[in-house]
């Protein structure tokens, strides 16, 4: 596991429940978030609910591509572990959070890309990707609460 754990949250105008729908809907992701160009469900739970996801990732330098083990607390949330891939290790979790203005949606994630960078350079990457990718989210729960998506 990754030393280097970022999170971020963020006010998503849309009830839990549409996070949820977005959240397990893999097929759409290379619709609404920028670095995916793939991504394809290997194998379900027994309640249908996707369990291995296989991700495509463009990194501008070289496609990534890595496989992660799904569980759910369902409709809040997800956590992730990598069962194979380009990289050494990711795990992570999605949490929603109903609140006044709609739901707080926190991404909180480690990964160790197999090689080294200095820790300055690695933090400031992750934070933006982690953050870009949550905000890239937000916009397609909201999309599908408006009826655009």
């Amino acid at each position: 596991m990754s030393e280097y754990r970022q999170s971020y949250s963020t006010t998503i105008a849309a009830p839990v429940t549409d996070c949820f729908a977005v959240l397990v809907a893999f097929e759409d992701y290379p619709r609404w978030s920028s670095p995916i160009t793939s991504c394809r469900v290997l194998d379900h739970h027994a309640d249908g609910l996707p369990r291995r996801v296989e991700f495509m990732l463009d990194m501008t330098v070289k496609t990534i591509r890595y496989v992660l083990d799904y569980t759910y607390g369902r409709p809040h949330g997800a956590t992730w572990t990598l069962v194979e891939g380009d990289v050494r290790s990711i795990d992570g979790e999605y949490r929603f959070e109903e609140t006044a203005g709609g739901t707080t949606a926190t991404c909180a994630q480690a990964i160790d890309l197999g090689f080294w960078l200095p820790g300055f350079v690695r933090s400031g990457l992750e934070k933006k990707a982690l953050r870009d990718s949550v905000e890239e989210f937000r916009q397609a729960v909201e999309a599908r609460a408006r009826g655009t998506a």
